[in-house]
């Protein structure tokens, strides 16, 4: 009889759970970094004056904020030649400082050693400036010009506030005017040309009408582009003077501050109203400054779109062929093939199915149809171009073998006396199908959406080939007809991520956008599984009653 003990049930029960309360809080723990990393860059950290000894032994000055403290090993910086004051300690503290400016400073951040800092200072009337390029500014506010009326004491009043806010709407004023109402006119314009080419293609007469219209249409641009021409005039001349690190004044274009705050003298309540004016600033913002300052809108609403699209396609054509399988083919060699052909299809790389999607949906069904419906607009493509339908499609196709299988699986478990129940009562096979099984197996149908939602979401290299791009000027949806765009191109959150990480002038600066994106894509991933677990125990319960009768 052999001594060797036998793992009995609840061992394995124990170690199985123990997998996975790991792999919970393995997860949990990567959130939860990536969203401290990025969300505590939205804080409004203090700003100070550093005194730095430099190698001549002078001192320089600089503002900025303490983006990150950390030791260096003292053999390390002797190694390097460094002259180290303590070199009996182990390690020496390092800060590496934002100091901003970019244009004006050789670099965003400088590396400070603790021995070189000879002072630290927080003056409340410390500033940072946000600005709309250029990196934010670090300094302080002197006088304001408003309207060629020199305004000082900013610091003492809340009069930068509301000369700011009062610039705010003027600015939001001429963006109204150059996006929403000069370019509703050009959308208009642009449909009265090719109408007009059609026209001339046919050899047929321009209408009268048509003429007309497009003369009102130029009117109305003229008398937009006269008032634009003014609200800027007005706004030039608005200046910040802000005294910079050098002890020089710097004149700061009003048009383009997007905030200036003391965080030195915030009190915690005003440095959590700021914290959460940040956070909804990102989230409902555009991107500027390469990707590496201001919001993510664009890109959170092309992922949702992208997703939804994809949902709405891949789901009829997973659920008709899992029926078709499960229901009408023969158990043959042929249907076993097909089996076979779609469990491989679910290990085929992504790229592939981006390159796929651009040879076959973007240059054959994309031409074809500017051939038939668009040829006034040609050789300019409409369809026959990267875009949000094509990046859908081609998701759908790499997630329609997860559907398939997941749905067949579904219909696999409902038994067959069903069936045989619901025929011998008089009905027939399509309403066998349509009334007892499909509805029994919706839930499974449910786990396959989810488990496409996941994996679409946060694809990012087929899109680099069909649709994505770095900066999209308009969003696939807008108040102009059809109002749906699909052969817009659009921005993903996925790929702003590669682009802010990899693509951007200055990683370090990028890199808090990075964490930030990406935590907001695991939230928008998570949002989405949410609402689909939530229909599919919905589901679930509907049909409970009837499962435990069979």
């Amino acid at each position: 009889m052999s001594n060797s003990r036998k793992i009995t049930s609840p061992t394995w029960i124990w170690l199985s759970g123990g997998m996975i309360s790991l792999c919970i809080f393995a997860l949990l723990g990567v959130t939860l970094l990536i969203g401290w990393q990025g969300l505590q860059y939205f804080w409004p950290a203090s700003v100070y004056k550093f005194d730095v000894r430099n190698n001549q032994g002078e001192v320089d000055t600089f503002y900025g904020q303490i983006y990150q403290q950390s030791s260096v090993p003292t053999r390390q910086l002797i190694e390097s030649g460094i002259d180290v004051v303590a070199p009996d300690e182990a390690s020496q503290k390092r800060y590496l400082i934002r100091i901003g400016d970019r244009g004006n400073e050789a670099h965003d951040f400088i590396s400070v050693l603790e021995q070189d800092l000879v002072r630290m200072t927080a003056s409340k009337d410390l500033a940072v400036i946000e600005r709309v390029r250029g990196s934010v500014l670090y300094g302080k506010p002197v006088s304001f010009i408003n309207d060629g009326q020199l305004h000082s004491r900013v610091f003492d009043n809340e009069e930068l506030r509301v000369l700011l806010e009062l610039t705010r709407r003027q600015v939001d004023k001429i963006l109204d005017i150059e996006k929403r109402q000069i370019g509703r006119i050009n959308y208009l314009l642009e449909k009265v040309r090719l109408e007009e080419r059609s026209f001339e293609q046919q050899g047929e007469t321009i209408p009268e009408t048509l003429k007309q219209e497009k003369e009102e249409l130029n009117q109305q641009y003229k008398t937009l582009e006269s008032e634009l021409i003014k609200a800027r005039g007005l706004l030039a001349a608005d200046d910040l003077n802000v005294k910079n690190r050098h002890g020089e004044m710097v004149a700061v274009p009003v048009s383009l501050i997007m905030d200036v705050w003391y965080p030195n003298a915030m009190s915690t309540t005003d440095k959590v109203v700021h914290w959460l004016a940040k956070v909804k600033q990102f989230i409902v913002g555009e991107p500027r400054d390469a990707n590496s300052e201001g919001g993510v809108f664009p890109a959170i609403f092309g992922t949702v779109l992208m997703v939804l699209l994809m949902s709405v396609l891949v789901m009829p054509l997973g659920v008709m062929a899992a029926v078709y399988l499960h229901e009408y083919a023969e158990k043959n060699w042929l249907t076993t093939t097909i089996r076979i052909a779609i469990t491989n299809l679910a290990g085929v790389p992504s790229i592939v199915y981006g390159v796929f999607g651009l040879g076959f949906f973007v240059y054959f069904v994309g031409d074809g149809i500017d051939q038939l419906f668009y040829s006034e607009s040609l050789p300019a493509p409409t369809f026959g171009t990267p875009g949000i339908l094509w990046s859908s499609l081609t998701l759908a196709l790499l997630t329609l073998p997860v559907v398939i299988v997941s749905t067949e699986e579904g219909l696999a478990r409902i038994p067959q006396t069903v069936r045989h129940g619901s025929l011998a009562l008089g009905a027939t096979k399509s309403e066998t199908l349509f009334r007892i099984v499909l509805p029994m197996a919706t839930p499974a149908m449910m786990t396959g959406l989810i488990l496409a939602i996941a994996r679409a979401a946060g694809e990012v290299a087929p899109l680099m080939l069909v649709g994505v791009v770095k900066s999209a000027p308009n969003l696939p949806l807008d108040a102009n007809f059809p109002y749906l765009h699909l052969e817009r191109k659009f921005m993903h959150l996925g790929y702003h991520i590669y682009d802010a990480g990899f693509q951007s002038p200055n990683t370090e600066a990028a890199r808090p956008m990075v964490y930030a994106t990406s935590f907001l894509l695991l939230t928008v991933v998570v949002g989405l599984n949410l609402l689909a677990v939530a229909v599919r125990n919905q589901l679930r319960e509907k049909y409970m009653a009837l499962e435990q009768d069979i």
